[in-house]
């Protein structure tokens, strides 16, 4: 597999290895999550920088599909260069809330199943297994912009109605992608079955909900 012969090669740093496993995760991700298992300090450090690009690129994509987004050109003080900088700026920022939030959702619904492992593991396996959705920014906002135009950007646009359900449907297609990775992340990382691994998944959800629950009502 692709990544086995990355994470095999003697001539590969760290490093490399672990940018050339962001695109392999699409292809081979059992070999990338079990790579994930590796504590070697330097290993660990080359995951830093392929991890920040992935949880950014997500945080981009997340944003940009949320109701602001959907008409923010509707405001004056916004144009296409202000919404690419809020997107950059934001996105990122989402991103990376999220990374550590997931994280720990998923760091908690492991340990309800008895896992030992660590709360830098569970993140970075949330981070792998968020590529799909960063990919995501590549494919459906230039296929939203080839048929909408700025109306993606605006309320009421051309893109409302059928249009708008049909790419929100691809958008999920991702998000669905990303989270059966992760549940696979789960079951590599800890050597799990599958119905375990789903398990700690659906633990932390129910962890989200609660916080979310709870962030509403105050």
């Amino acid at each position: 597999m692709a990544s086995d012969t990355v994470g095999a090669s003697p001539e590969l740093t760290p490093s490399r290895a672990w940018w050339l496993r962001v695109p392999a995760v699409l292809l081979s991700p059992r070999s990338v999550f079990f790579a994930l298992r590796e504590d070697d300090d330097d290993d660990v450090a080359a995951r830093a920088e392929p991890l920040l690009l992935v949880i950014w690129l997500a945080g981009m994509a997340a944003v940009l599909a949320t109701p602001t987004a959907a008409d923010i050109l509707d405001d004056p003080e916004y144009d296409t260069v202000l919404l690419a900088v809020w997107t950059f700026i934001a996105g990122g920022l989402y991103g990376v809330v999220g990374y550590f939030v997931l994280g720990f959702a998923l760091y908690f619904g492991v340990r309800l199943l008895g896992s030992i492992g660590s709360f830098r593991r569970a993140r970075q396996t949330v981070g792998f297994a968020l590529v799909p959705l960063a990919l995501s920014l590549f494919l459906v906002l230039p296929l939203r912009l080839a048929l909408y135009g700025g109306d993606t950007f605006r309320g009421g646009g051309a893109d409302e109605g059928s249009g708008e359900r049909a790419l929100l449907a691809v958008q999920l297609v991702f998000v669905a992608w990303s989270l059966g990775l992760l549940v696979l992340g789960v079951r590599v990382t800890h050597g799990w079955t599958w119905l375990r691994a789903a398990t700690a998944v659906v633990g932390a959800v129910a962890l989200l909900a609660a916080m979310l629950g709870v962030f509403v009502t105050l």
